[in-house]
């Protein structure tokens, strides 16, 4: 098993009527029916004369997507169940429109050993709203000095392995990660950041760090270490995935290392796809993130990137804060935003509806391609399928209110903002995940 969700409620049997349904992976965009019996996808097509015990919705308007899977979600369990559980993420997860979420291992006890991921499997089989794949730590207790044991935790069940939240600054221990990752065929995923080079910076350095008079995180410090890392990655013939870029020369070094061959992808998250350090003027710490929000050029090369399919997926990096770590001045503050409940609202309202990205690339880089990444189940909407689906409404505007979050935490970066595209029902592996129809 690479994923694992509850085994409660009953699959769900319904017609969603007259919805334009997209998925690229299956060659579909057309407005018509589609029948769900029994979790299963049975016809896309014009029904009629069901009843009984099948649920009809009026799709009209709407918009019926394969469900979202996310390569970068901070469940913060085992240890800070105060920011985030395995209920509360998954349902945020379900209320954005996601059936997959891949835990990172970064909590307390780390995810380093396969004790760990047996006891978070438990866990996600009794309260998991939605598939949830976990990732194993490439270093002990992430401390970068000594190599996990990551063949245990494959047969486990982890479905990558990742120091995220640090970098591995050791080249001969990550050089040893990449050998043994090749022997399970599974891929690491780097935080990508040479420590010496963002030393106690807080955001992007540049003309706004120098106006506020905040220490800089260079964007250097992100694509050196991407350059040094692909380069390893490459020596070693090895699977390698970038976490959230944020940078033009980040996408520089990827284009280069598969130009020469090397087995690369990578992520962008939606707050540095909308976002600039603009933002930042205003000293709210809830655009206090890493890698942080750099320049217009910047944000404008990551969505050519997504556009050009030169960035393979989106994640959410969802990062659950306690108020009191955030509530501080902007230097003291926690790094990281939540983001599972706002990404597809947020990325279809800036990036879709303005014409800069297709809706149809902007769907595959939320399901098909990161399923493909880490080798999880890729939702399709395709007959005899399982239903991992969610339904969206364009049409309505409305207000992102934190207060109404899934999530335990509120420390969002769109909050106030008015978007399109409310997740209104997702099903997962089936069941009913999130319904507010």
């Amino acid at each position: 098993m690479t994923a694992t969700i509850a085994k409660r409620g009953t699959k769900a049997s319904l017609i969603i009527r007259d919805a334009r349904i997209v998925d690229p992976a299956a060659g579909i965009d057309t407005r018509t029916d589609i029948l769900i019996e029994k979790g299963l996808i049975t016809r896309i097509a014009p029904v009629k004369g069901k009843g009984g015990d099948v649920q009809v919705i009026d799709g009209a308007g709407r918009l019926l997507l394969p469900g979202f899977v996310d390569l970068h979600t901070h469940l913060r369990t085992p240890g800070r169940e105060d920011e985030e559980d395995m209920a509360s993420g998954t349902a945020a997860a379900a209320a954005g429109g996601y059936v997959t979420i891949c835990a990172m291992p970064n909590t307390a006890p780390v995810v380093d050993n396969a004790s760990v991921i047996a006891s978070l499997t438990e866990l996600a089989e009794s309260e998991a709203r939605v598939r949830v794949a976990f990732i194993g730590a490439i270093s002990r207790g992430l401390k970068g000095e000594h190599l996990s044991d990551i063949w245990d935790m494959a047969d486990a069940g982890a479905v990558a392995f990742t120091d995220d939240g640090r970098p591995v600054m050791d080249g001969g221990l990550l050089r040893s990660a990449f050998q043994a990752a090749q022997t399970v065929n599974l891929p690491l995923s780097l935080h990508c950041e040479d420590l010496d080079l963002a030393g106690s910076g807080s955001m992007n350095e540049g003309e706004v760090s120098a106006q506020l008079g905040l220490a800089g995180i260079p964007g250097a410090a992100e694509s050196a270490a991407i350059a040094r890392d692909l380069e390893i990655a490459a020596y070693e013939g090895a699977r390698v995935h970038i976490a959230h870029v944020s940078c033009a020369r980040s996408l520089a070094a990827i284009e280069a290392a598969r130009k020469a061959g090397a087995a690369v992808t990578c992520e962008a998250a939606p707050h540095h796809l909308v976002l600039v350090d603009e933002a930042v003027r205003s000293l709210d710490s809830n655009f206090k993130m890493n890698p942080p929000l750099r320049g217009e050029g910047d944000r404008r090369a990551l969505v050519a990137a997504l556009a050009a399919g030169a960035i393979d997926c989106i994640a959410t990096d969802h990062a659950p804060h306690a108020a009191q770590e955030k509530e501080t001045p902007f230097e003291e503050a926690a790094f990281g935003v939540i983001g599972l409940e706002t990404a597809f609202p947020v990325l279809f309202t800036e990036l879709v509806q303005t014409g800069e990205v297709p809706l149809d690339v902007l769907v595959q880089a939320m399901s098909s391609n990161p399923a493909r990444v880490f080798g999880l189940p890729v939702p399709t909407i395709s007959e005899g399928e399982e239903a991992n689906i969610c339904l969206v409404d364009v049409d309505q505007e409305f207000e992102i209110e934190p207060g109404n979050f899934f999530s335990r935490s509120r420390n969002t970066a769109f909050a106030g903002r008015k978007v399109r595209g409310k997740v209104l029902l997702t099903l997962a592996a089936g069941r009913v995940a999130h319904n507010i129809l």
